[in-house]
Formats: structure tokens, sequence, C-alpha cells
């Protein structure tokens, strides 16, 4: 339910059995407060004046185009990207696996205290996989040559490629729509051939993704997201 605080509009109010208040900035300019269980209206309306500039603030990126970025807090509902889509995170009791994946994420309770660590390996694993599927793909395709490929904890790149003709990407890249995966796959495969953005790097780019500035700008608005 929608309430206002010092004339700030929060979207939301979600109390659970946390020990302290945080603030959070949905894609929409929607503000989400989650509070303990037992914090009264007076404590929340302190906490939301105290942070009325960070509001301010985000809100105005939401609104020029730049997407906000909330650390995850591994919670029930949270929503996880996989291949360009949110799928809901449910924390369960006795599960085998520590951390599964079936149409929604499956932690388990027991395993709730190494939660970014699992969500890192499976994202790393998921990554080796559906990239190096692509890589083979395009790879094939243009008659490029490679040696391996390797991912990467990098946070300011995408993908890179050696001297020895191995290519390196982020695992958060496996958080991004497939046509956006492949559009950097390609852009390093193409960097095997042409060492520099050359117009001619750019033809052979665009002769095998021929809408690949459209998933350039896609990185280049939704980067931000794609952290834990």
């Amino acid at each position: 339910m929608a309430v206002n605080i010092m004339d700030i509009d929060i979207g939301n109010i979600i109390r659970t059995k946390r020990k302290t208040i945080a603030l959070q900035m949905a894609d929409d300019a929607t503000l989400v407060v989650r509070a303990p269980l037992d914090a009264d209206d007076e404590t929340i309306r302190k906490v939301v004046h105290k942070h009325r500039k960070w509001i301010e603030k985000k809100r105005k990126e939401i609104a020029s185009g730049v997407t906000v970025y909330s650390p995850r807090e591994f919670v029930n509902g949270e929503g996880f990207l996989y291949l360009g889509k949110y799928y809901k995170l449910s924390i369960v009791p006795e599960q085998e696996e520590p951390l599964r994946f079936d149409n929604g994420f499956y932690l388990s309770k027991e395993a709730l205290p190494r939660a970014k660590e699992l969500f890192i390996g499976w994202y790393r694993k998921a990554a080796y996989e559906k990239i190096s599927e692509r890589v083979k793909w395009y790879a094939q395709k243009r008659g490029i040559s490679y040696n391996k490929v390797n991912i990467t904890g990098a946070m300011n790149r995408w993908g890179s490629c050696t001297q020895k003709r191995n290519l390196n990407f982020s695992w958060r890249l496996i958080m991004a729509p497939l046509p956006v995966i492949d559009y950097v796959v390609v852009h390093e495969l193409v960097h095997l051939v042409e060492k520099n953005h050359s117009k001619s790097f750019w033809i052979k780019v665009k002769l095998m993704i021929p809408d690949y500035k459209k998933h350039s700008e896609w990185l280049k608005k939704n980067g931000n997201l794609m952290r834990l």
C-alpha cells in the first residue's frame, strides 16, 4: 500500500525478520522500504527523511533513462536476472541442493549465509555453458579459430580476447538477453581478426549481428543491473 512521508511517496513497506531498515528504488521509481517487524511509522519516517537526497537522486536517474542498481538481499520474492528475464527467489527448507533453478531460483534456508557465493557459482556455470555454445556456433559460421573460453569476474568489461586467441567473458553477461550475449560474443570473435574498432571491424560485426547497435545500447542502459 502506497504511503506518503514528508512529501515522499513510498510504494511499499515490507516488514520481515531483518534487523535494519533498508531503502530500495525499483525500476519504475517506486520507493520500497524493507523494515524489521517492530519498526513503527515514526522510525521509518526518520530514515526516509534522512535519505531524502538519495531518493531524489535515484528518481532523477530513472527519469533520465539510467537504470538503478540495488544490492541483492536474497529474500523471498526477490527477482534475479537470467537471460534477460527476472526470476523470483524462494527460500525453501530441507532442500538437498543449496541452490537450484526451475523457472525460478530455489535457495535452501540453511544456505542463506552463502547465498551470494552460491549465486555467483551458478551464474558462472550457466555462463560457461551458454557462452561456449554461442562462441562455437558463430566461430564455425564465420570460419574464425579461437583457443578457449574463460569466464571471469570482470566488473567493467563484458568480454576481451588475448594474443593466445583466448576469449574472456564476465559471468554477469549471462543475465543479459541471448541476442545481447551473441553481440558480445561476435564482438570478441571479430577482434581475433580485426584488432581495433576500425570501419572494417564494425562491417564484420554487422554482417553477423545486423542490429548490434541496439544490443550495445541495451548493455549501456541495463549493465548496472547485472550485479549482485
